[in-house]
This record gives structure tokens, C-alpha cells and sequence, in this order.
């Protein structure tokens, strides 16, 4: 009943019941997320950095805005410097690509705050692209050519490809005359434009990020296969942080995630259309049961 009411309270209040509650907490809490010690998020370098970089820190100025708290914004050099950073105690929140998460869960036990929407769903998919005048028109045709990855730790442009090309009889140790990790989803998409490399893989649609600079890259950059769906990435929190904190980062976040402006950055910084716990995903079956009129909470007549 009262997670209901707290629903149903506008964010400015209920920003305020979380301080009156949590004032104690927070104050016991080393002071993280005042000005003097503002909280430390990083985001991982999937895309342009100084963009990446530019839009983080107008996510932390709005966030900041919504809860009073102050932020110190960075985007790690890898996907490997965010996980490490968080389980050293050097990073309060980081926005993690799917494995990155998993490996930072299993390794430091951080603790999923919320997940990525993207056009209403928690999931996406990888994709493998190819120069369009490679002569490349199935995976089997990227045997011997040469192959351009993210990073090691990241989900659509590494992990899930690998083991596509597994699933279907390719050993992508061997199968390539030459793979390298080029650090961005935007790199990917430049390597294989530019004629570095035959082929490459990134997260659905990759190509869309670089198309204001390359407008010709729908032309000359072609899909050739998708991965299975993958979860999307997340924002993650030290596994020791104040429990006082997560809250109000969560709901803060997801209030800034449905203003004009927190909408517009999100979309920028990561082309993310909202942010939701685990638990708004049950939203639809809430509704459901409410134009149904039906309260399982009742015994049966």
C-alpha cells in the first residue's frame, strides 16, 4: 500500500519525503553528493567520447536539479576502466553495456539501478555490417577478411557476435585473416567506411550515429546478419552505497528521463528512450487487471 501511494505522489514531493526520511542516512553517508564530495559517474566510451562526455554532464546538471544532489561526470577508457573503477570504491555510478554489467555484478556485486529503453523495450540486438563493394553478402564470405570489433567487454560489438559466428560453424579465432578492437560502435562503422577493414560488428542500428557526418553510409556500410536479442545496458551503483542514495538516484533519474530536456540528452548521449526498474515491466499487466476490474487480493465468492 505504501509503495502504491508513493506512485501516486508527484516527484517534487516525493523528493522531499526522501530527504525527511533519509536525512539521517545521508548524513552518516561521508556527505557523497555534496558539492564537496559530489558523487562520481562515468559513462563507458560506446560511441563519440566528447559527446559522450558533453551529454553526461547535462544528464548530471538535470540530475542535479531534480535531486539536490552534485555530481563529477567521466567517461573511462575502456569498457574494462568502468568496472574496475566501481569495484575499487573510485565510481558511484556507471552506465554499463550489458556484460560489462554482468561481469561487474559477478566480480563486485554492483547493483542494478535501472535498465535502458530504447523504442519501448528492454532489448536490442547486434548486427554485422560490411562494406557494401566487398563482394561480402553472407557470413560465410567473411572468411579470410579482415574484422573490426568494440571492445572485449562489449555485448553486441563482441561477445553476441563471436557467438553467432559460433552458432554457425565459424571459429572466430581463425575464421578472420585479421580482427582488431577499435574502442566505439561509431569507430566500427567509420573502420569498415573507410575501407580498414571488410567488416565489423556494433549494436543495431550503429550506422545511424555517424549518418550526419557520412550521410552516403547507408549505401556504403550494408547489414549482413543479427545477433539474437540482448538485454540492454544499464545504470549500475557500487554495491556499498547508501541505500538512501540509490533511491533517490533512481527516482531522480527516472524523473529526468520523462522531462523534455532529460529526454533529449538521454537520446543524445546513448540513444536511450527511457530508463525503468525491473519491476515497471509489469506495468502493462497492472493496467490489465485494472480496466478488467479484477483484485486477485480478494478471496473468491
Amino acid at each position: 500500500m505504501t509503495g502504491f501511494l508513493f506512485k501516486s505522489w508527484p516527484f517534487p514531493f516525493l523528493l522531499i519525503v526522501f530527504w525527511l526520511l533519509g536525512f539521517s542516512n545521508l548524513a552518516k553517508a561521508s556527505d557523497r553528493g555534496t558539492r564537496e564530495n559530489p558523487l562520481r559517474m562515468m559513462f563507458v566510451p560506446s560511441g563519440d567520447s566528447q559527446v559522450i562526455l558533453k551529454e553526461g554532464q547535462e544528464i548530471a546538471h538535470q540530475l542535479q536539479r531534480a535531486t539536490g544532489l552534485h555530481f563529477k561526470t567521466s567517461v573511462a577508457t575502456s569498457y574494462a576502466a568502468v568496472i574496475e573503477a566501481m569495484g575499487a570504491g573510485k565510481v558511484d555510478i556507471g552506465w554499463l553495456a550489458t556484460f560489462s554489467y554482468v561481469l561487474a555484478r559477478e566480480k563486485y556485486g554492483v547493483d542494478l539501478l535501472l535498465i535502458v529503453v530504447r523504442f519501448g523495450s528492454p532489448f536490442y540486438r547486434g548486427q554485422i555490417m560490411v562494406g557494401a563493394d566487398r563482394g561480402v553478402g553472407k557470413l560465410a564470405d567473411l572468411k579470410g577478411k579482415t574484422f573490426a570489433f568494440v571492445d572485449p567487454a562489449s555485448t553486441s560489438g563482441h561477445l553476441y557476435p563471436k557467438t553467432l559466428l559460433l552458432s554457425k560453424g565459424h571459429d572466430p579465432e581463425t575464421f578472420f585473416s585479421k580482427s582488431v578492437f577499435v574502442g566505439s560502435h561509431n569507430a566500427v562503422v567509420l573502420s569498415i567506411l573507410k575501407g580498414e577493414v571488410d567488416g565489423g560488428a556494433a549494436y543495431d542500428d550503429a550506422r545511424a550515429a555517424v549518418a550526419k557526418s557520412f550521410p552516403d553510409v547507408f549505401d556504403k556500410v550494408k547489414i549482413i546478419a543479427y545477433t539474437r536479442e540482448i538485454p540492454n545496458d544499464v545504470v549500475a551503483v557500487r554495491k556499498d552505497l547508501d541505500p538512501g542514495l540509490k533511491s533517490l538516484l533512481g527516482d531522480g533519474l527516472k524523473h529526468v528521463a520523462k522531462t523534455p530536456e532529460g529526454s533529449k540528452v538521454l537520446k543524445k548521449v546513448y540513444g536511450i528512450s527511457g530508463l525503468a526498474d525491473l519491476d515497471a515491466f509489469f506495468d502493462p499487466v497492472r493496467e490489465a487487471s485494472r480496466l478488467l476490474g479484477l483484485d486477485l487480493g480478494k478471496p473468491n465468492p
